[in-house]
């Protein structure tokens, strides 16, 4: 009788368990425990949860699909993969595999996606794992889980998924210190998309701490995990029931072990097989909407064009109020007005413009002839990265009575933080103007660090809604930097600290170097007719 009950409940809590895409787990032989006697070494994790001070003292392995990421589908990470590094081509073929996949068995669905999303990508350019994947996996992973996997004196994370697509992601940002997956096999440099079998390395590992003393416990939500060769060395598995971990929120922004400034891709939203069926499907009325939008920007005034834009989606609003130009309310001064804003795309000049309903110069680098062609501002000045010619650049424009924009910044960023400002800005006017620029997309990010920045404004125009938010702030006065009585760099902090507070942003000292050398693994300087005789190991001061 006591059989009997165990093994009704062991087929219940196997048909209560997901598979990769959601779907009940299959109650084939496959599905069940290659050691039976570990069933009696699991516990619920609601009943008998993990001690801090117990944790402190073990070493944890944790299951990354079952006892970290909440959502039960992997789907969404390959077509990323997919997508992000192949082209739309390739995630187009994955989707259209997707009712297959729904039909295969957990094993059989992975190998086909990691094999429509990898093969033939050179392996030495393949960043996703680092440069796109983190923001999606640091979103999607459980509060409750990752309380117990911070609290462990070791972590070791095993995955089913290919260990280049999630180990920059859970050792960066997660601090595991082993990853165990599966690698995939490179032929002539390139992916081929099979999987290697999983080495035995970290089997050793475990076992030598064992034998010092230290106890080895799992943590997981499926009882998949009770297969992997990592679990016998466990002396405790705790297992998370399918209704506890429906109940786990997303894990908060101030609680990230490191702070998600950087990330790249051209996806703003999750690409769920509907999700992405539905880009799929607005991407030819995007891009004839994309070129009715660009027509009506560059040929109609800003007060007409603006009403005509926002009945499309593409619209912008102003917070606070517009500051008075040179020459306007007795200001009759003669020069030119420097506008100081951060950076989120390359269009953030333009929306300055519409804003003050007259026309700026930019100033920029290393930008694309297709951008400045479609340029409704005219032509925009290009810096050289060199501090005292581009400053001279600069004061001439101011002297000749211009309003110049400026992004000290020197890069985009799309998270609510704010990189390290140059402080050249503090030493070519008395005055400044900061302005706090704001940007919303539906479909697509128009900045990239890794693609073809040449598309960056195209991007932009085809999301299907978008929104600028551009706020003036109050002057800062730099006549104390002019003067040589205060750095320029103690300003440009200062600056960036009034930007921060007005937007809600973080302030950082990380800079454009800091996120080409980790998005897209060089300093980010693009060689170009105008800065070919340029320092090549030189930052923007700009």
């Amino acid at each position: 009788m006591a059989k009997r009950k165990l093994t009704q409940r062991l087929f219940s809590a196997l048909a209560s368990s997901l598979l990769l895409h959601g779907k009940p787990l299959s109650r084939s032989s496959s599905a069940l425990p290659q050691n039976p006697s570990l069933l009696h070494k699991s516990s619920s994790f609601s009943s008998s949860p993990p001690t801090m001070e117990k944790l402190a003292a073990q070493t944890l392995v944790v299951d990354v699909e079952g006892g970290l990421l909440r959502s039960p589908s992997l789907f969404p990470y390959f077509m990323l993969v997919a997508l992000e590094a192949g082209g739309f081509l390739r995630g187009l073929v994955l989707l259209l595999l997707y009712p297959l996949l729904c039909c295969m068995s957990n094993g059989v669905a992975l190998k086909v996606m990691a094999m429509v999303s990898l093969c033939g990508l050179r392996a030495s350019r393949f960043r996703a794992g680092r440069a796109v994947l983190p923001k999606w996996f640091v979103e999607d992973v459980g509060e409750e889980g990752f309380d117990v996997m911070r609290r462990a004196m070791r972590r070791v994370c095993v995955t089913k998924m290919p260990r280049v697509m999630v180990e920059g992601f859970l050792k960066e940002y997660l601090q595991a210190e082993v990853v165990v997956g599966r690698e995939m096999k490179v032929l002539w440099g390139f992916y081929t998309g099979l999987m290697e079998e999983e080495e035995d390395q970290h089997l050793l590992l475990l076992e030598e701490e064992k034998k010092m003393g230290v106890d080895v416990v799992g943590f997981s939500a499926s009882l998949e995990f009770l297969q992997h060769h990592l679990s016998h060395c466990c002396k405790e598995v705790y297992l998370v029931t399918r209704e506890e971990k429906a109940r786990w929120s997303a894990l908060p922004r101030d609680k990230y072990p490191k702070p998600m400034v950087f990330h790249d891709g051209r996806l703003a939203f999750r690409p769920t097989a509907g999700n992405a069926l539905a880009m799929f499907m607005w991407l030819p009325f995007g891009l004839a909407l994309g070129v009715a939008r660009l027509a009506v920007a560059l040929t109609v005034p800003y007060r007409y064009s603006t009403p005509i834009l926002a009945a499309t989606g593409m619209s912008w609003r102003l917070k606070g109020e517009r500051p008075p130009l040179p020459g306007a309310g007795g200001r009759g001064r003669g020069r030119g007005q420097l506008f100081v804003c951060n950076h989120r795309t390359l269009i953030d000049p333009v929306y300055v413009s519409v804003a003050l309903d007259r026309q700026v110069r930019a100033v920029s680098y290393s930008l694309s002839r297709l951008s400045e062609y479609i340029s409704p501002i005219g032509r925009t000045v290009r810096l050289t990265r060199d501090r005292d010619s581009d400053g001279r650049v600069m004061a001439r424009l101011l002297d000749r009575g211009d309003l110049v924009v400026v992004c000290p910044e020197g890069t985009t960023c799309r998270e609510p933080y704010l990189l390290r400002f140059s402080p050249l800005f503090a030493e070519l006017s008395d005055d400044v103007v900061p302005v706090g620029i704001a940007v919303d997309t539906a479909m697509f990010y128009a900045t990239t660090a890794g693609g073809l920045k040449c598309f960056d404004p195209l991007y932009y125009m085809i999301n299907p809604r978008m929104c600028y938010t551009v706020q003036f702030l109050d002057r800062v006065d730099t006549t104390a930097v002019r003067e040589g009585k205060a750095p320029s760099t103690d300003m440009a902090n200062l600056v960036q600290k009034k930007m921060g507070d007005a937007l809600g942003y973080g302030c950082t000292m990380l800079t454009r170097k800091d996120k080409y050398l980790m998005l897209a693994g060089n300093d980010g300087i693009v060689k170009t007719d105008d800065n070919k005789h340029s320092a090549p190991g030189k930052k923007n001061q700009s």
